[in-house]
């Protein structure tokens, strides 16, 4: 008898699964790396702009500590308070044009008027030596008054919003905020400034 014999045929062999795979799972851990990426970034603006804004209340503190340094001298002349014209810094004042202070007061006795010139002086050197560059301060009379009677000092202080080179761009023109202006005294365009008056 005659045996009739059929050839085999082997099915295809399927490519493994895992070599099917290994292409998919590329593309998914690269855009697993973007998605981190983007969220690392995120993070990092989050971060710079709350250690800006920590930085600008610090520098506020201190501003406030240094007015409230002038307002002691005032107190502390005996006539500071009938003398407040004394203590007008009539333009802004930084590190380049320091009031003179004409007697030193800490060596000989003044009168109140030469107390008050002692007093801007050695306060604007203080405070300017104690404020970050590029600061600048100004006081004056309070215009709501009547000219014979003003008994209100304001004192203006501004700090730049961030350190920068020169050359650099100023990061004030990208940064919005708020004008603070009191008695015809505007701040500068480059700086963030801080207003208090001082009255008996």
């Amino acid at each position: 008898m005659m045996t009739q014999c059929f050839p085999v045929v082997r099915p295809a062999m399927a490519m493994p699964a895992s070599r099917r795979q290994q292409g998919l799972t590329l593309l998914e851990a690269l855009v697993a790396i973007l998605v981190l990426a983007l969220g690392v970034l995120a993070l990092l603006g989050v971060q710079l702009s709350t250690l800006a804004e920590t930085q600008n209340t610090a520098r506020r503190a201190q501003a406030i500590r240094i007015m409230e340094d002038l307002s002691e001298r005032i107190k502390s002349n005996p006539g500071g308070f009938d003398r407040l014209d004394d203590y007008v810094l009539s333009a802004w004042t930084n590190t380049a044009n320091l009031p003179a202070a004409g007697v030193d007061c800490a060596a000989a006795s003044c009168t109140a008027q030469q107390m008050a010139a002692w007093d801007v002086s050695q306060w604007a050197r203080t405070a300017l030596n104690l404020l970050p560059p590029r600061s600048e301060l100004i006081t004056f009379l309070s215009a709501a008054e009547d000219a014979g009677n003003r008994r209100q000092l304001g004192i203006m202080i501004g700090w730049p919003l961030r350190e920068y080179q020169p050359g650099e761009t100023d990061p004030a023109s990208s940064i919005e905020r708020f004008n603070v202006e009191a008695s015809n005294q505007e701040c500068p365009d480059d700086l963030l400034c801080h207003v208090i008056y001082v009255q008996p």
